[in-house]
Order: C-alpha cells, then structure tokens, then sequence
C-alpha cells in the first residue's frame, strides 16, 4: 500500500466510513480522483483525492461550496475535510447529471437549462466572495494558448511575434468587459458538472460540481460556459431563449450583453483549444482531441461578431483548421 493509500484509508477511517465499499468514479482533466463510498447500510458519500504534491488544493473548494450554500444553491455538503493531505469527504448528489439525462431524453432540455440559468441569477444576486479577477491581461493570455498549444503542436513551431500580436489586439477588446458590474463566475458551468435534482425547490434543483477555479468576471462568463458546451450540443433555439430568460431576469442592457457574450466565447473557447491540446501533446491525454471541432466551430461562430473584427481575420488566418489530419499531429507517437 503506498503512502497515498495510507493517508486515504486512515481518512475514510477518522470519518466514520472505515466499512464502506470504495469505487472509483470517473475523474476529470485535472489531478483530482473521486470514489464513491458506499455504507452497510446503503448510505453513499463522495471522496475527493486532491494530492497536494500534484498543485492541488481543496480549500477553494470548501470556500466556494460554503459560499454556493448560502446562496440557497446546492453544492455537496462537507462531511469531512483534510486540507493538509487533501483529502474531502462529500454530500452525494447522485449521477443525473444533465448531461445523462439529456442522452436517455432530450426533452427536458427547456426545463433544465431554464433550472441553470436560475442559478446564475441567483448566484449572481449576491455579492461576490474574495477571489481573483479573471481580468483582460490572464483572459487574453489564456487565450492565446490556442496559439502556443494548439497552433505549435500542429506545426511544430512556436511564433512569438504573431502570438503577442493576438494576445495585445484581444486584451484591448475584452479590457472594457471590466467596467461591468462583476459577478462570480463558476468557469466550468455545464452539463458534466450540473445534477438534475428535481425533487428540491426552484433553483436548488440544480446540484454543482467543479467550481474551485471560481473567479470573479462579467456575468456572460458561465452562461457561455453552459450554452457554448465542449461536450454536447446545444441547440440555437435554446441558446437563444437562456441568453433572453437572462437578460430579463437581470435587466442587462441586451446590446452589450450579446457583445460580452461573444467575446467571452471566443476567450473562452480559443483557451479551451489550446487546453485540449496541450493535454494531449504535454501531458498523452489525447481523449478530448475528438471534441475539439465543435470548440473550433463555437469560436468561429463568436468570431463572426462585429466586436471581434480586429482579431477575427488573424485567427483564421493563423490557427489550422481541425481536420482529422490536424488532430492526428497533436497525438503522441
């Protein structure tokens, strides 16, 4: 048994779960893993292994989690906490995440993502907790991952020139978002990380998974996040009507919300084509390479607004189309 093992175990133990089954439960793209734990007497709880060795920490987490709590949101409950060895013992919020449901019937679509707009509304009703700023100058360098990630797998060569040419023209595009009103943005708000819970009330009926990045940004960041998924589909209709429910519940001016919406996109989206990649040439994770088209689609789609004229035309000109044979460089031989 490794040393890792040990701590776990005598964790499980000190919380009272020392008779329970452990089984894995699918991880994400970082260096946390989760089980399941599951009691003689049925009773289920969540363990989070987040290695501080790894760069990881959990007291974001617990942060955020208590902050969602008093939002009248739902976010796993804490059972056990270790900070120091990163180890947390969760509420289990069950596996109807909205992706699944919507696999089996798509349906409740409407209903569902009217449930996660809800949530924002509320959540972004409150005052903001103290986190950083996901400000223009770390967006647009973030961004500009999809040229050093992307871009220079494919080619196998990295223009700095041309890099920091994207990276000035973008930030001066989103440095206006910043004279918004900011709101706590949750950045991987969709439909892998929100659990269908139609048995509670109004917005708690939409349990939240994956927010310890939380920063604060312009409120469009997770609607963005939730419509423009890297995962699934979403269609324009429905797009469409979560953008507006927002809006109305918020009385956003709808001129400068669209706008932010798309810049945020194209931020957002060039960021997550450089992730995707670099997982697969930095870290042998090519899993989410096949997702990379429809993030490639969603970006170019942001493009196509008038408040993106000024880097639009660099993008296309720069980035490689995600053809199968583009895709297939980014693999490790």
């Amino acid at each position: 048994m490794t040393d890792r093992q040990t701590r776990k175990t005598a964790f499980i133990d000190a919380a009272g779960w020392g008779q329970a089954r452990v089984a894995p439960l699918a991880g994400d793209a970082s260096n946390r893993r989760y089980d399941r734990l599951t009691a003689p007497d049925g009773t289920t709880a969540v363990l989070m292994d987040a290695p501080p060795d790894r760069g990881e920490d959990i007291r974001p987490f617990t942060a955020i989690a208590r902050h969602l709590q008093d939002c009248g949101l739902t976010a796993p409950a804490i059972l056990a906490e270790d900070a120091d060895n990163g180890f947390l013992l969760l509420e289990d919020l069950g596996d109807t995440l909205f992706a699944r449901v919507l696999e089996t019937d798509p349906n409740p679509e409407p209903q569902l993502y009217d449930a996660a707009i809800d949530v924002l509304v509320t959540l972004h009703a409150h005052e903001v907790p103290d986190v950083a700023p996901y400000d223009a100058p770390l967006m647009a360098d973030l961004a500009a991952l999809a040229f050093t990630k992307y871009r220079a797998g494919v080619l196998g060569e990295d223009d700095e020139t041309l890099t920091q040419r994207f990276r000035d023209r973008f930030e001066d595009l989103l440095q206006p978002l910043s004279r918004a009103k900011p709101a706590l943005a949750l950045r991987d708000y969709h439909a892998e990380n929100l659990i269908w819970l139609p048995e509670r009330d109004g917005a708690a009926r939409v349990g939240l998974l994956d927010f310890q990045d939380a920063m604060t940004c312009h409120p469009a960041y997770d609607i963005v996040s939730l419509l423009q998924d890297a995962r699934r589909d979403v269609s324009p209709a429905i797009e469409h009507k979560m953008i507006a429910r927002y809006i109305e519940a918020t009385d956003h001016d709808s001129h400068a919300f669209h706008t932010a919406y798309a810049l945020l996109g194209a931020q957002r989206n060039l960021r997550i084509l450089g992730v995707f990649a670099r997982l697969a040439t930095d870290y042998g994770k090519p899993k989410y390479l096949h997702l990379i088209p429809r993030v490639w689609d969603h970006a170019m789609r942001d493009l196509d607004h008038p408040a993106l004229a000024p880097i639009a035309e660099l993008v296309h000109d720069s980035l490689p189309d995600p053809t199968p044979d583009t895709l297939a460089k980014l693999e490790r031989p």
